[in-house]
């Protein structure tokens, strides 16, 4: 074997069947990333001799005498960025950064015809997080970021501070380094919904050359918990164990094998004999809540905080504002209708992972792919009886989260073995086990019946909720109760009632995503009051706008917990009239012939972070070469936050972003954060870290009027110095004059995430309808955000383009399917539909001005929120084409092209309006 890798040689021999991806990454050409092993991503995407392919399906031997570029090797020697490198870095086309070097690959080896048909050229490539405009703008070369200015940094699009790593492929992600002696765990999965372990013969996998140990549920706690990490625990039922003697769905672990090679435990899982009692299984969350159901967790109530086991109801709300029934009898139109939403993958290109090993001092280290390092650390203490001194977690470079990283799925297993084996071990999850062994999106089931006037008045709103959380708790209840929040705060009716149920059942347990519940019931909610709008013969847009609270109103939700939400600013009103302008305006764009011409819009509402207290801690220090150290716990993961923190901090010490250094998400050098959830990096993280630099440059100014003679009156810092009106003095000696006395300039900034505010979206669509075939064209896409005071637009257009472009995919085609036995079937990205390039329309961003009163600087929340009306803005316009109102998602060609043969059907038969 002899290939050259980025101009270097190379001789070893590929392992039999080795595909070229590992063999590169063997190398320590970490930026080859795995997405999926199957070709659907192009993460992996490299050049051979000058062509790109997918290393990750192309056999390591067909290099041989071949030259093999990677993302690293698209720089010239002395390292001039590649054309397509700089123009990526001048876009920010990119989030997580996870994809980028595939993109750039792909990029790289396009000819001018393939650059004119970017749909075409971009069908391998698959992006999570941008929703492939910044891509588009990087690739034809259009500029968004920055040039820094001293305190000029709030309100800029500056780019990432680690963008350089992320094109060049040098940002270092959960397992893009060497670990000696490192060995490799694989999971033996359940084959049953529902079944008790009687024995476990693992003789023969323990002959496998190479395994070093199998462990089953005799090695691990006996205590529960819950994967779900939040603040409080409390929140979440202890339901779960590390390896439990029950199974309660398909795909959930029994036992891991660790050993020198992923193949060696692979094989071993084959090897492990199970003995099973298969138990009844109940699939559906209606069921499983009728007497005689199977019962799915058979433990006392109180002690694993489930509401009713017996019952299979983990959690439930109910609560009644008024009279509804004195609503609807006092309504002049009413509307009643059930709606579903299904199950949804967070398919974040880089899956599960983490690698652990006991370092010098004894101490248990975990790095791994987590939005919750600090309350991952807290709860492998509690699972091991640990000190936290004892135990370190590193969350790294973060491939994508979406909230499926606010689990603790693969952390408790390395830990155990690590602990027992005291040798460095890996568990990085298959694009398959993604699916059937990591969370999903709850489904629901929402029961709606709203009542109104003639004069578009609300009189009544009612909501009967059930949430399929699966075969455990995690984030059951929490989501529940979001779900009925914000979703009926924000319109005004006096007479409101609700009741909702999160329900076991022996299916892939469902947790955090994006939007947390509230996207699913907007669908409901918005659709309906849409469609009562149409009963009363008014404008959807405009009898929405009629009932929306205002913003000095109170925020009523029988049932919720918003005892400290607040509308600390108001921009919904604003958003409105944006998307008012767009509908109001004459469709341009080509519509076939034959094709259905219709346009819908929705609002949300969404609460800036969760209730009960989300903490964060920052500290900022001035470092001996006069530059600042700003230390903050939130993870980043393509969500912005480490820019906005650099310019918070830049801007509140006088200087430029670079520099201040950040350091973040290792739980040895920074202090507690919640974690980066809930829309919280920049509304909580970002005020704790305003807190601390404020106080920081108080401190600094202080000092020098103290012991240097600077006149405090007038003083200001300035990128270098203090300035004062003597004069100039450099900020290195006030260091040295500090360090003097024995003194370190340093401060601590807190928030605790209370109180909170309100974010406010809008969504319009114009789309066509083609009758012959179902599909749908969206013509024309308008959004509207209150991010309040936008801190970087830039990276703000783009978490609301990838959140759009991720809503677009769950309300189109994206489903979680289970087959007859609860097993997961679309366990590959070839069978599960995420947006292509060609599937997501630019979409036309518009930030409102707004100032918030609680948020840093005033801003607020722009992650999660612009998912939330995408799907009952689409169902509506798809309403307005076709006159047919569609209950269920997702919006499937099959599914439009049968409602419109029905209704065509109808419409023929003798005697049918």
């Amino acid at each position: 074997m002899k290939v050259e890798i980025n101009g270097r040689p190379f001789g070893e021999e590929p392992r039999p069947g080795q595909c070229l991806r590992t063999y590169l990454r063997e190398r320590g050409w970490f930026g080859v990333k795995k997405g999926c092993d199957a070709g659907d991503c192009g993460a992996c995407t490299v050049h051979v001799d000058g062509e790109p392919v997918h290393s990750c399906l192309y056999p390591a031997f067909r290099a041989d005498g071949r030259s093999v570029t990677t993302v690293e090797g698209l720089a010239s020697p002395d390292g001039e960025l590649h054309p397509v490198q700089r123009r990526f870095l001048d876009a920010q086309g990119f989030q997580c950064g996870f994809c980028t070097a595939g993109f750039l690959m792909t990029t790289a080896a396009l000819d001018e015809e393939q650059l004119a048909d970017l749909p075409r050229a971009f069908k391998g490539n698959l992006c999570r997080c941008t929703g492939y405009r910044a891509i588009e703008d990087a690739v034809r070369g259009v500029r968004h970021t920055e040039a820094p200015a001293p305190g000029e940094s709030v309100g800029r699009s500056l780019p990432a501070p680690a963008g350089p790593q992320v094109v060049t492929g040098t940002a270092r992600y959960t397992f893009d380094l060497d670990v000696p002696g490192l060995l490799h765990m694989k999971l033996l999965r359940s084959p049953h919904a529902h079944a008790r372990i009687l024995a476990i013969d693992t003789a023969a996998a323990l002959r496998v050359p190479g395994v070093h140990a199998v462990l089953t549920r005799h090695d691990a706690p006996r205590r529960h918990f819950s994967t779900a990490r939040h603040e409080h625990p409390e929140e979440d039922p202890e339901d779960t164990r590390v390896l439990d003697d029950t199974v309660r769905y398909v795909g959930q672990r029994v036992a891991a094998v660790v050993a020198d090679s992923e193949a060696a435990a692979e094989e071993g899982c084959r090897r492990i004999e199970v003995t099973y009692e298969v138990l009844p299984a109940v699939l559906d969350p209606e069921e499983a809540m009728r007497p005689g159901a199977p019962v799915v967790h058979d433990k006392d109530a109180a002690t694993a905080r489930i509401a009713r086991p017996r019952d299979n109801v983990v959690g439930e709300a109910h609560g009644e504002i008024g009279d509804v029934a004195a609503g609807f009898a006092g309504a002049d139109a009413v509307y009643e209708e059930t709606f579903r939403t299904q199950r949804v993958q967070h398919a974040s290109l880089e899956t599960h992972g983490a690698v652990a090993w006991i370092d010098d001092d004894g101490r248990l280290t975990v790095r791994t792919s987590s939005q919750t390092p600090f309350l991952t650390r807290r709860a492998l203490c509690a699972l091991y009886d640990l000190p936290p001194e004892r135990v370190r977690v590193v969350a790294g470079w973060v491939g994508g989260g979406f909230g499926g990283k606010q689990e603790m799925l693969v952390e408790d297993v390395v830990a155990l073995a690590v602990l027992r084996l005291r040798r460095p071990v890996k568990l990085e999850y298959t694009r398959a086990e993604q699916f059937y062994g990591a969370t999903t999106r709850h489904p629901f089931t929402i029961r709606v019946k709203a009542g109104a006037r003639r004069d578009g008045t609300l009189t009544a709103l009612r909501l009967r909720v059930v949430a399929n959380t699966g075969a455990y708790g995690n984030h059951g209840p929490a989501v529940m109760f979001h779900s009925v929040g914000e979703s009926r705060a924000v319109y005004r009716a006096p007479h409101k009632k609700v009741d909702a149920f999160s329900v076991y059942t022996h299916t892939v347990p469902a947790g955090a995503f994006r939007g947390y519940g509230l996207g699913q019931v907007l669908f409901a909610v918005e659709s309906a009051l849409d469609e009562l709008a149409r009963r009363l013969g008014l404008d959807p847009l405009e009898f929405k706008a009629r009932n929306i609270i205002g913003p000095t109103e109170p925020m009523l939700t029988p049932g919720g917990h918003e005892e400290d939400l607040h509308i600390a600013s108001y921009g919904l009103d604003q958003c409105l009239s944006i998307v008012r302008r767009a509908q109001a305006e004459p469709a341009a764009e080509p519509v076939p012939d034959g094709w259905l011409l219709g346009q819908g819009a929705a609002l949300a509402m969404i609460a800036t972070g969760p209730p009960g207290g989300h903490l964060a801690d920052a500290r900022a220090a001035l470092l001996p070469d006069g530059t600042f150290d700003l230390a903050v716990g939130t993870a980043e993961f393509g969500n912005g936050t480490t820019t906005v923190h650099q310019q918070i901090a830049a801007g509140e010490l006088g200087t430029t972003v670079e520099r201040i250094a950040v350091r973040q998400s290792d739980t040895d050098v920074v202090r507690h954060d919640t974690g980066a959830f809930g829309s919280t990096g920049t509304v909580v993280a970002g005020k704790a870290t305003l807190r601390a630099c404020r106080a920081l440059a108080d401190q600094v100014l202080d000092f020098a009027a103290a012991h240097l003679g600077v006149a405090r009156e007038g003083c200001r810092l300035a990128p270098e110095a203090v300035l004062h009106p003597g004069g100039r003095l450099p900020l290195k000696e006030v260091y040295d004059a500090a360090r003097a006395l024995g003194l370190g300039l340093a401060a601590d900034g807190h928030f605790g995430g209370t109180p909170r505010s309100v974010a406010f979206n809008a969504h319009w669509f114009r789309v066509a309808v083609a009758p012959g075939t179902g599909e749908i064209r969206i013509l024309r896409s308008v959004h509207a955000a209150d991010a309040g005071k936008v801190m970087n637009p830039m990276q703000c257009r783009g978490q609301v383009e990838g959140g759009v472009a991720q809503a677009l995919g769950a309300t189109l085609f994206e489903q979680v399917r289970l087959d007859e036995r609860g097993a997961v079937d679309t366990a590959a990205f070839r069978r599960y539909r995420l947006p292509q390039y060609a599937d997501v329309p630019r979409t036309e961003v518009h930030f409102m001005e707004t100032a918030d009163a609680i948020g840093p600087l005033g801003a607020k929340s722009m992650s999660e929120s612009p998912f939330n009306p995408v799907a009952p803005a689409l169902a509506n316009a798809v309403r307005d084409a076709t006159g047919v109102r569609f209950t269920e998602l997702p919006l499937t060609r099959d599914r439009v092209w049968r409602a419109l043969e029905r209704r065509s059907r109808t419409r023929r038969r003798p005697g049918s309006p």
